[in-house]
């Protein structure tokens, strides 16, 4: 609802991702084939910033360079397609537009193509950015300088920014040499492990790194001259330096490190915007780790919106996936060519049958969707006095399994409406079934889906644990009376 005006001055780049399959290698050569599946074009660098600010409710316009090639007008239409103003982003005939192409197999990168502007840039371009910075730092209430070190921002343009009049009343740097930007006298500066250890002129430790950058905090904010420093160390979460010789950690929840591109761009977006709507230092870094580990759990370079961070954050019956959320999220996982699996029920009491399905379905495929019945429907096929407990506390239960990617509630007796919406590559069932038994087995073989009926565990039911409950209930009851 803040809505701060942000602007991101910097390296705007393109991420492509080409994945596919691969199961041989080439003859004139011992280098993997891949079978194309799917080509995905992302803004990064700069841009990245700039989309995970637009996704968290920040209006925002982008400073910048690129070159009149396919690649720069991709990079822009993408740009303005988020609502993110783009006049400010200056094109030019004499630039390569940055781009980053990743091949990915199975989840697995196996090579990176970095095509990136050779020689230095034109001085008319230079000058037309930094023009078009002074006028966008009038009218923000934060700037973002994103620096990835491609030749934008040289000594004398730094100075020149810093001897400008602004009315942002936040400045923050997220560079590679975060130290060049001191004159700026940023509010904060965001650097990762091997930047802050670059700031210090130290090599990156290599074990207790955040005791390490906690022991050098006054040194990182003069280096730096910034009042808070918040140095990522990814898999250890962050530490936030402040003044007066405050200090704050965040957590990380683990993940794979291949899925880490991108991740700094959305930490330094959501502590920026928080930050901007006027939330302190430390919730403000609680929400950026979040948002950090909703993005390293997505394929290619990703975003967080504000709704992602309200689901990471468990905010009650908001934890469920609307309908049209979860297929939005399918056809952005698809274009990664990964195998959705799917799966039903009422999840009334999580018993030990139910992990074990769950588990068995999760390893059919890429990620994992599991409907739930909601309150109605449930009782309509189990009866009354069932559910046991509400929806919003079975989806939570369920969101909370490491083997469950995506939660979503449906109101009707069979899940064949929302199979017909995500149509999913997998449908998994466990229990005594066969698949002539389920109306919905016609619908996912109607359009070449899978159908799996998984291992039954035996004496593991939730009806048999209600009545074991309602019978020791009674037990003591007669007890009582007699």
């Amino acid at each position: 609802m803040a809505a701060p005006a942000i602007t991101v001055i910097g390296d705007h780049l393109l991420d492509v991702w080409w994945s596919g399959t691969s199961d041989r290698l080439c003859r004139e050569a011992p280098a993997p084939v891949v079978d194309l599946a799917a080509r995905v074009i992302r803004p990064g660098g700069a841009a990245n910033t700039a989309m995970n600010l637009a996704a968290l409710g920040a209006r925002v316009r982008v400073v910048g360079l690129v070159g009149a090639d396919d690649a720069g007008r991709a990079l822009r239409r993408a740009l303005g397609d988020a609502g993110i103003d783009v006049t400010g982003l200056v094109v030019h005939p004499g630039v390569s537009t940055t781009t980053k192409t990743r091949i990915v197999s199975g989840g697995q990168t196996l090579v990176r193509v970095d095509d990136a502007h050779r020689g230095a840039l034109p001085d008319d371009a230079r000058r037309s950015v930094l023009d078009a910075a002074k006028r966008a730092r009038l009218v923000s209430t934060a700037d973002v300088f994103a620096d990835y070190g491609l030749g934008l921002f040289d000594a004398d343009g730094i100075r020149e920014l810093a001897g400008h009049d602004t009315v942002a009343p936040l400045t923050v740097v997220d560079a590679h040499d975060v130290a060049r930007f001191a004159v700026l006298a940023p509010q904060l500066v965001s650097p990762n492990a091997a930047e802050a250890a670059r700031a210090l002129g130290r090599p990156v430790p290599v074990d207790h790194r955040a005791d390490f950058y906690l022991e050098h905090a006054e040194q990182l904010r003069s280096r730096t001259g910034a009042d808070v420093v918040a140095v990522t160390l990814d898999v250890e979460g962050s530490v936030l330096l402040g003044p007066d010789g405050s200090r704050y950690r965040t957590a990380a929840l683990p993940a794979p490190e291949q899925n880490a591109a991108g991740a700094g761009d959305t930490y330094v977006a959501a502590l920026t915007v928080a930050r901007a709507a006027g939330l302190s230092w430390p919730v403000s870094a609680d929400l950026a780790q979040a948002a950090a580990d909703v993005v390293v759990r997505r394929p290619g370079t990703a975003v967080c919106s504000t709704a992602d961070l309200v689901y990471a954050l468990g905010g009650g019956s908001d934890q469920v996936l609307t309908s049209d959320a979860v297929a939005e999220r399918m056809r952005v996982e698809r274009q990664s060519a990964r195998r959705v699996v799917f799966t039903n029920g009422c999840f009334d009491v999580l018993h030990r049958g139910h992990v074990a399905y769950l588990r068995q379905a999760r390893r059919l495929g890429d990620l994992l969707v599991v409907a739930v019945n909601d309150d109605d429907s449930t009782r309509r096929l189990k009866g009354q006095g069932r559910p046991v407990n509400p929806v919003a506390d079975r989806a939570a239960v369920l969101a909370a399994l490491g083997c469950v990617d995506y939660v979503v509630v449906f109101d009707t007796d069979t899940p064949i409406p929302l199979i017909e919406a995500l149509r999913p590559d997998v449908y998994a069932k466990g229990g005594d079934y066969t698949p002539d038994m389920l109306e919905e087995a016609q619908v996912v073989q109607s359009y070449g889906g899978e159908v799996r009926i998984l291992d039954y565990v035996p004496a593991h039911s939730t009806t048999a644990i209600v009545n074991r409950i309602l019978g020791s209930a009674s037990v003591r009851t007669a007890a009582a009376d007699s």
